[in-house]
């Protein structure tokens, strides 16, 4: 699986994102147009005079235009990519776990800086460590669903999309005590299928505005800057607390949160709007 990831992520580049939230807003850019649901991901990582906020992904997006039935999650066309409105706030995310081996020291070191962050989690590995979802809820975190086997799923066919989207949120749902709110394509593969799939099942789909690229081992150094460079109010920071060797993802984490923190940002996590 990890010899797929970077072959699929290595040809990921900028666009935005739509939609909004509640508790903390989530805004959308207007520069890109939507792919085609079989389009794959495209184009090398760009850089912008923005630094580092401009490693991100691309999702493939189908053309099913934003919806919103009272009571309902509404049906988006592109991800949520990032917070928008007052005050310096930051979401930190961490993907593919849990994975005791790593994902026990990311909430270690989010809890000795009392920081919550968000995890979306692959059912496969959450159903062999229920443990960690548990303590994720005890300790104020947010988890999502990042699918059950971490498929490109805009090459599946629907019946299979949703299985891999209700295992997962089955197993959220045991551990950590609620249903997961937020959706991850594995990949970026966003396509009709996953956005209508995940609104019925109660869940929105946010992407990333920073992108760590810890998942290609560049040196924790390397990781600690894309984060620093890339901080700013609003922007969502992607990390990996599984499918591989994440001990650089860990060293780094332990460095630039403080430098957050006493730059006067706020890590926090998504919230949603009760209506």
């Amino acid at each position: 699986m990890l010899t797929r990831r970077r072959a699929l992520l290595a040809g990921a580049a900028a666009v935005g994102a739509a939609g909004t939230t509640a508790g903390l807003l989530l805004s959308h850019t207007t520069d890109a147009t939507p792919a085609s649901p079989s389009a794959p991901v495209a184009g090398p990582p760009a850089r912008s005079a923005l630094g580092s906020s401009a490693y991100r992904l691309s999702p493939v997006a189908g053309d099913v235009p934003p919806r919103a039935t009272p009571g309902r999650t509404p049906v988006r066309h592109v991800p949520i990519m990032r917070m928008s409105g007052t005050g310096r706030h930051m979401l930190l995310t961490f993907d593919d776990g849990p994975d005791p081996a790593y994902t026990t020291h990311v909430l270690d070191t989010l809890a000795e800086y009392d920081v919550r962050a968000t995890f979306f989690v692959c059912g496969g590995m959450a159903s062999r460590s229920q443990d960690l979802l548990a303590r994720m809820a005890d300790e104020g975190h947010v988890v999502g669903n990042h699918s059950w086997s971490h498929p490109q799923l805009n090459l599946l066919k629907r019946s299979r999309i949703r299985d891999e989207m209700e295992r997962t949120s089955d197993v959220i749902e045991k551990a950590y005590g609620d249903r997961p709110q937020w959706f991850r394509a594995p990949y970026g593969a966003w396509n009709r299928n996953v956005f209508q799939l995940g609104a019925e099942m109660g869940m929105e789909p946010l992407a990333w505005t920073v992108d760590s690229l810890d998942w290609t081992d560049p040196g924790t150094r390397t990781i600690v800057d894309r984060v620093e460079n890339g901080a700013a109010p609003g922007v969502v920071v992607l990390s990996h607390d599984a499918g591989g060797d994440r001990s650089q993802t860990v060293t780094a984490l332990r460095r630039y949160l403080p430098k957050l923190l006493d730059s006067g940002y706020h890590l926090t996590v998504p919230r949603r709007r009760l209506s």
